[in-house]
């Protein structure tokens, strides 16, 4: 893997990195601008602040989720095995010794910049979407619903990993949705 090569993609490699593993109001633009290896200039003129550096770091995050959804999605022919492998991806992450949780959970928690608000909405828009749109292709009766229920374990998931380190919560949720699905769709 090549190292980034321009000032723009070593300040957001290195945000990455930083605000996921320490958090986005602990790790200042300092520390951000020193693991770069640019001037503090730089990071003003490519992001225009912390706040929209924030963002950008948001963002990439949504895009790695977005891209492992659609590769879960893709590998499974009905709606219901699509949604169960989503709570897959949960069952994965809290394998990885590095994982910390909801980057949008924890950058929300830590910081009220807008534009960490704005991408956690965003996001949670985006996921709540493709699991009502899943449980509507299945044929759920009441997919808004069905669909917020499942977020809500995946929520749960996420915060059941972080804080207990490990993946029980992860598969607890997965089984959580097999049942809910499994009596909505038997109706």
């Amino acid at each position: 893997m090549t190292a980034p090569a321009t000032p723009h993609e070593r300040l957001l490699a290195a945000a990455t990195e930083l605000f996921y593993r320490e958090g986005v109001h602990t790790v200042g633009i300092d520390r951000v601008i020193a693991e770069a290896g640019v001037a503090k200039a730089t990071l003003y003129s490519t992001f225009g602040s912390k706040d929209a550096l924030i963002a950008a770091y948001l963002a990439v995050r949504h895009r790695e989720m977005r891209e492992r959804v659609e590769r879960a999605i893709d590998r499974r022919r009905s709606p219901r095995d699509q949604l169960l492998a989503v709570f897959d991806i949960q069952i994965k992450l809290a394998g990885d010794p590095e994982y910390r949780g909801c980057p949008f959970a924890n950058a929300t928690a830590e910081a009220h910049a807008p534009s960490a608000d704005a991408a956690a909405d965003a996001y949670r828009a985006w996921l709540r979407e493709v699991l009502t749109a899943l449980v509507s292709q299945a044929g759920a009766a009441d997919p808004a619903t069905l669909g917020r229920q499942l977020h809500l374990l995946w929520d749960g998931a996420a915060q059941s990993t972080r804080m207990d380190r490990g993946r029980h919560g992860a598969r607890a949720a997965k089984a959580a949705a097999a049942t809910l699905l499994d009596g909505a769709l038997t109706l």
